[in-house]
């Protein structure tokens, strides 16, 4: 008999996952959708993403053979304040909000294995396991919706009716078979929110009658841009980024199944920074601000690149003065995007 799905559901709510799922360890037809992705340049320089790492996600055995089951959890991270990206004015550089805790790779592998260890008992047999998170070369989304978690929506985020998208993945592949979850039907509708909302519109038509009709576009979304991409941003895009500097937000504060979405009680969630003042990202020192936390992943002159842009984009001359410092800097790609602010404002 496969283990009970609401029994795994109870013990991964005791390990602080609002959202768990299960299913069989097999092919996921995802996968061929994927490649089709890929092989259209939306995946822009995220080489971590394609190359026999994109063959990897068709199989999730492939990461652990004997594996029969994939368990999937979402870990809800929507905390206070509720402030969106439209509650901020110019001066202030919008940083995504699932970077405003710690780094959530450590907390949800501490938390998933928190479930291993809950499952050993209940299991009373012992059996072989992978927990991954985010970086593993597996169809997370996938894998969470015909777990059962949420559907995919137009911004490709995973949405669940009663919690909305403010979600982390993470998953757990086992050896031995747990009752399989149901896949909901999508709700996002005749719905164009974040489509019309996206300052840069990276929300596209996938051209797949079988598959997702809308995809996200990374070489124009705003996260790619402040986070991954390590040269220069194209200049017919600088001007919808406004205020981001890490990270955006944007179609999921739109998303009307988020407005009534709540927050994590989970301590280890809890903010330990927040947007600030432009000018402030200028002088503080950038790894001992953001020590521990996702936006490092920016590095210190991918991080400032964005800053310069988000200060031309603002139209405040208060800036021209730490504009003129970021333009003198060592770094090239600093300078380059700090003489551009200065041309913009004039």
């Amino acid at each position: 008999m496969p283990f009970p799905l609401e029994k795994l559901k109870l013990l991964a709510n005791e390990c602080g996952f609002e959202l768990a799922g299960a299913i069989p360890a097999a092919p996921l037809p995802e996968a061929e959708f994927y490649r089709q992705w890929i092989q259209q340049g939306m995946a822009a320089g995220m080489t971590y993403l394609s190359g026999h790492r994109a063959d990897l996600r068709d199989d999730p055995r492939a990461l652990l053979p004997s594996a029969r089951s994939v368990i999937s959890v979402g870990k809800l991270y929507n905390t206070p304040p509720r402030s969106g990206t439209g509650d901020v004015g110019p001066q202030v550089g919008w940083i995504s909000r699932y970077a405003w805790s710690r780094d959530y790779h450590r907390i949800l592998r501490h938390d998933l294995n928190l479930l291993i260890d809950k499952l050993k008992l209940a299991l009373g047999q012992p059996f072989e396991w992978k927990i991954c998170v985010d970086t593993a070369p597996l169809l997370e989304r996938a894998c969470a919706y015909r777990a059962g978690l949420g559907w995919i929506g137009k911004n490709s985020c995973l949405i669940h009716q009663g919690t909305g998208s403010w979600h982390f993945l993470g998953e757990a592949l086992v050896s031995f078979d747990i009752e399989p979850g149901e896949p909901p039907p999508s709700r996002c509708g005749s719905c164009t929110r974040c489509i019309d909302a996206c300052p840069t519109r990276a929300i596209v038509p996938s051209g797949r009658p079988d598959g997702p009709p809308f995809t996200v576009d990374s070489r124009r979304c705003l996260s790619y841009l402040t986070i991954e991409l390590r040269d220069s941003v194209p200049e017919a895009l600088r001007g919808g980024m406004g205020n981001h500097v890490f990270g955006c937000d944007i179609c999921q504060d739109v998303c009307p199944w988020n407005r009534r979405a709540p927050v994590t009680s989970d301590p280890a969630m809890a903010p330990r920074l927040a947007p600030a003042g432009l000018s402030e990202y200028v002088t503080q020192d950038f790894h001992q601000a953001f020590q521990g936390t996702p936006v490092l992943r920016a590095r210190y002159g991918g991080f400032l690149r964005n800053v310069a842009i988000a200060m031309g984009n603002s139209g405040f001359e208060s800036f021209r003065e730490p504009l003129r410092q970021l333009a003198a800097s060592a770094i090239p790609l600093v300078a380059e995007h700090a003489a551009w602010a200065l041309r913009k404002l004039g």
